[in-house]
């Protein structure tokens, strides 16, 4: 028996996608476009102000999961020689008051750029190479894993912003 309340379609990637791969990359891209549309419609303000009781600003949040993105796909998969965090104290990367809005968004595409690039093709259980975050074979987890943290940090941030986008304007989420 169908119920109108419970829609048949899923988020994310098509109900008839069911490779592990597809889903992976198919549910961040997901989350990424969420990201985009959860603060779309913000103003300037509402984007840069730290939320009461959360202590960060949606913008800042944009910047930590580009900072996300590059720690764990360049500097930890990919072992490049890239800073894995902003100079500065632990919460640098959710600073944004010296950045225009427009930096901070081009700098998390340009991560995303980078780990589409740096994915394209290869195995989930292809294991991260050594010399970045990872300095013994032991501890380099593989692809798949590295790709579901990913998944889970969007997850759990974008809930938080559903939160924030709900105190600063009564918008709520998905």
């Amino acid at each position: 028996m169908s119920d109108t309340r419970f829609p048949v379609l899923l988020d994310g990637p098509g109900n008839h996608v069911d490779d592990p791969r597809e889903l992976l990359v198919g549910y961040l891209d997901w989350y990424r476009e969420a990201l985009a549309r959860k603060t779309a419609g913000l103003s300037e303000e509402q984007l840069r102000s730290p939320v009461d009781g959360l202590g960060w600003a949606p913008l800042g949040l944009v910047r930590h999961l580009g900072w996300v993105e590059r720690r764990w796909i360049r500097w930890g998969f990919a072992a490049a020689q890239v800073a894995p965090c902003p100079p500065g104290e632990d919460d640098a990367e959710w600073r944004v008051d010296a950045l225009s809005t427009d930096e901070v968004w081009r700098a998390y595409r340009a991560e995303v750029a980078h780990t589409r690039r740096i994915v394209a093709g290869v195995p989930l259980s292809r294991r991260a190479a050594l010399g970045g975050r990872f300095s013994a074979a032991a501890d380099a987890p593989s692809l798949g894993r590295i790709l579901f943290h990913l998944l889970q940090e969007y997850a759990r941030h974008l809930g938080q912003l559903d939160v924030a986008r709900q105190l600063l304007d009564g918008v709520t989420g998905e």
